[in-house]
């Protein structure tokens, strides 16, 4: 898997995937899904890229400057996202270039979150009694102070025990979805 980013001129959408996954050589979910989209898509796995946690600010905010979606894609931890990818929003979303006043470098652009939680116990009548959408809400406040558009998350559910069949399945979904011109946005409280 690469990490550099290309424009693929075919595509209406350049999509930029951010692989946050602390453990990716023991990852199944998230290793299937980042192999399973095409050549013309290249994932940047950021714990590769960042192994001491030291955020290089100016290239990110290049790659994120020449991106039209980014993707966000990372396991569900403790009903969060792995520290790496909380400290690469500290650094690079800074205020006069994110948000505030002149901060408008990712207005129009598309935020989407490609999410694998482990278990099947979400939602009000599971064990957590949130749904995985509620409990991404700090993304999507995130994106809503930056100026971007906050789309349909893509969830895998259950990743810890899917079937490697199903899991299959979801990875061309997910090349899919990302494929697609237009993608839902997410409104306020769905």
């Amino acid at each position: 898997m690469g990490f550099s980013v290309h424009l693929n001129v075919q595509l209406k959408f350049y999509n930029l995937p951010l692989l946050f996954h602390p453990n990716y050589g023991q990852s199944r979910a998230n290793k299937t899904l980042a192999n399973a989209l095409d050549s013309n898509i290249t994932v940047r796995n950021m714990y590769a890229l960042y192994p001491d946690g030291k955020i290089d600010v100016e290239a990110e905010k290049k790659v994120l400057e020449d991106a039209d979606r980014v993707v966000l894609q990372f396991p569900i931890m403790w009903y969060s996202s792995p520290a790496l990818l909380k400290q690469w929003e500290d650094d690079v979303f800074e205020y006069g270039w994110a948000y505030g006043e002149g901060g408008t470098a990712l207005h129009g652009k598309e935020l989407l979150l490609a999410v694998t939680p482990g278990a099947h116990n979400y939602g009000r009548d599971g064990f957590v009694k949130y749904t995985v959408t509620e409990l991404l809400r700090p993304f999507q406040a995130t994106s809503r102070l930056i100026g971007m558009t906050y789309l349909k998350p893509f969830i895998t559910i259950g990743a810890s025990s899917i079937s490697d069949e199903d899991l299959n399945s979801q990875a061309q979904k997910y090349n899919q979805y990302l494929h697609e011109d237009q993608l839902p946005a997410l409104g306020d409280f769905e």
